[in-house]
C-alpha cells in the first residue's frame, strides 16, 4: 500500500524563492514577510517510473527552417514582435492597470479575424458583457473571435483542443488556477504551474499564445521570474498617466530584437498607431525659448526626435535642487560637473536645475549628453538656441564630444522633419555624409558653446 504525504514549501510572493521553512526575510530579493506556505503536491511514496531521455543529435544533422510569422495587422505591434506572431510562441504582456493591455490585444484579435484566422479570447477578470462593450467601443466586429470567461486552466486547455484557434489570449495569468494545487490563484506555485500547462498546449498545437501579466508597484512583472524564462517574449506596455501616448517595449524576444518600440496614442475610440512619432513628440514645441534644443535618440532601428528642456533658476534654499524627468539623473550630474570644470561656466552651484525630455519619453542614452549641456547653458545665460538645430554626442569627463552609433539614421530623421543643422562630435561628422544637412563638428563642449551660442 502506497503511503501519501503532503509536500509543502514556503514560497516568496515577489521573486518565487522557495524555502523548506518560514523566513521573515527572503534571501533572494530581501523583501520582508513575503514567504507564504503552499502545498505543492500530494506525493506518493511509491517509486516513480524511469523516464527514458531523448537521443542527442549532432548540430550539423539538425534540420533548420524559418518559421512563418502571422502578422497581426498592427504595424507597431508587429515591429516589436519582430514581424508578427510565430506559431507555437508564448508572449507575456505586462503593464499598469488601465494602460490598455486588453484593448491592444482585442484590437489585434479583431485584425486577425478579418483575414479568417480563428482566435480565442479568455478573460478571467471581466464578464462577457464587459468584453462586448469594449469591442463595440473599438468598432470590432469579429465573427471568428471566440470569447469565454474562465479561470480553470484545465478547461482552457480543453477549449484549445476543441476550437483549435491559431491565436489565443489569456487575460490574465494571475487569476488562473489548477485543480491539482491547493494554493490560491495568483500565488507563485499557481502562476508557475498554470503558465507551464498552457505553454505545453501552445507548443503541441502550434498555437500563438499571449498571456497578460500584472505588474508590481515598482513596475516589474508580478509572479515568479521563472515565468519570464518559460515564455518566448516579454513585452511591457507603458506610458505616463498624464500623457496621451503609450510605448510597447520588449525586454526579451527569442524571435526578434529587444531594442524596438511601438508607439500608440489613446484616442476617443481606443488605441491608435503613431506612424510619425518624432513629429508627435515635437508637435507642441515653443521655439526661441532659452533652455530647449532637439536631440535624436535611437530606439532599436527607429530614430526619434525629442526636445530636451532645462530650467536654471536661483535657489531659494540652502541646498540647490536637481530634478530630472525622462533623462538619467546621474548623467545630468556628470554633465554639470563637466560644464563647471571644463568650460568655465560659473553659478551652477547656486541654482536649482530641472531637466526633462518633453512629451514623457525616456531618453537614457549618452547621445543626448550634448543636448542636455547646451540646454542647461542656454537657460543659465538666458540665450535661446536655434530652433533648427539638433545636438548629438556623448560628453566625456575631460569635456570631449565622443562619437555615437547610428548617426546617419538620426541625421536622416532630422532632415526629414525640416532641421537644417546638426551639432555633433568631429569623429561622428567624419564618418557620415551631410546629405543636405549642415554639420557643425566640434571636439569639446567648450567649442560647442562658442559656436552654438549657449
Amino acid at each position: 500500500m502506497a503511503v501519501t504525504k503532503v509536500k509543502t514549501v514556503f514560497a516568496c510572493q515577489t521573486c518565487g524563492y522557495q524555502s523548506p521553512k518560514w523566513l521573515g526575510r527572503c534571501p533572494e530579493c530581501e523583501a520582508w514577510n513575503t514567504l507564504v506556505e503552499e502545498v505543492l503536491e500530494q506525493a506518493s511514496a511509491s517509486p516513480r517510473p524511469v523516464v527514458k531521455s531523448a537521443l542527442p543529435q549532432r548540430l550539423d544533422e539538425i534540420v533548420s527552417f524559418e518559421q512563418p510569422r502571422l502578422a497581426t495587422g498592427i504595424g507597431e505591434l508587429d515591429r516589436v514582435l519582430g514581424g508578427g506572431l510565430v506559431p507555437g510562441s508564448v508572449i507575456l504582456l505586462g503593464g499598469e492597470p488601465g494602460i490598455g493591455k486588453s484593448t491592444l490585444l482585442l484590437w489585434a484579435l479583431s485584425r486577425l479575424t478579418t483575414r479568417g484566422v480563428p482566435v480565442l479570447y479568455v478573460t478571467g477578470e471581466e464578464s462577457l458583457q464587459q468584453v462586448k462593450l469594449r469591442a463595440e467601443r473599438l468598432g470590432v466586429a469579429a465573427a471568428q473571435c471566440y470569447v469565454v470567461s474562465e479561470t480553470n486552466v484545465e478547461a482552457i486547455q480543453q477549449l484549445c483542443e476543441e476550437l483549435r484557434p491559431r491565436v489565443a489570449v489569456v487575460d490574465s495569468i494571475q487569476v488562473l488556477s489548477w485543480a491539482a494545487l491547493t494554493s490560491s490563484p495568483g500565488s507563485v506555485t499557481q502562476v508557475r504551474e498554470c503558465a507551464a500547462q498552457l505553454i505545453r498546449v501552445a507548443k503541441a498545437r502550434e498555437l500563438a499564445l499571449l498571456l497578460v501579466g500584472h505588474i508590481t508597484k515598482d513596475g516589474t512583472l508580478a509572479g515568479p521570474k521563472v515565468v519570464e524564462h518559460l515564455v518566448d517574449a516579454v513585452l511591457t506596455f507603458e506610458g505616463e498617466p498624464h500623457a496621451g501616448f503609450r510605448l510597447l517595449r520588449a525586454s526579451k524576444n527569442r524571435f526578434g530584437s529587444t531594442a524596438e518600440i511601438g508607439v500608440f496614442q489613446m484616442g476617443s475610440t481606443g488605441l491608435e498607431e503613431v506612424a510619425n512619432p518624432s513629429a508627435y513628440f515635437l508637435a507642441e514645441r515653443a521655439p526661441q525659448n532659452p533652455g530647449a534644443i532637439v536631440t535624436a535618440t535611437l530606439e532599436g532601428s527607429r530614430p526619434l526626435l525629442v526636445e530636451i528642456q532645462a530650467l536654471v533658476t536661483p535657489t531659494s534654499f540652502g541646498i540647490p535642487r536637481r530634478r530630472t524627468s525622462g533623462v538619467d539623473p546621474q548623467r545630468v550630474d556628470l554633465i554639470l560637473a563637466v560644464l563647471e570644470q571644463r568650460t568655465g561656466l560659473t553659478g551652477l552651484g547656486s541654482h536649482d536645475i530641472f531637466v526633462s525630455a518633453s512629451g514623457g519619453l525616456r531618453v537614457f542614452e549618452p547621445a543626448a549628453d550634448l543636448a542636455i549641456a547646451l540646454a542647461i547653458a542656454s537657460s543659465l545665460k538666458g540665450r535661446p538656441l536655434s530652433a533648427r538645430d539638433v545636438a548629438l554626442g556623448e560628453v566625456g569627463l575631460t569635456g570631449e564630444i565622443r562619437s555615437i552609433l547610428g548617426v546617419e539614421r538620426r541625421l536622416q530623421e532630422a532632415q526629414r522633419l525640416g532641421f537644417q543643422r546638426c551639432v555633433l562630435g568631429r569623429q561622428s561628422a567624419r564618418a557620415v555624409r551631410p546629405n543636405g544637412l549642415e554639420l557643425l563638428a566640434v571636439e569639446t563642449i567648450r567649442e560647442a558653446l562658442q559656436h552654438v551660442g549657449g
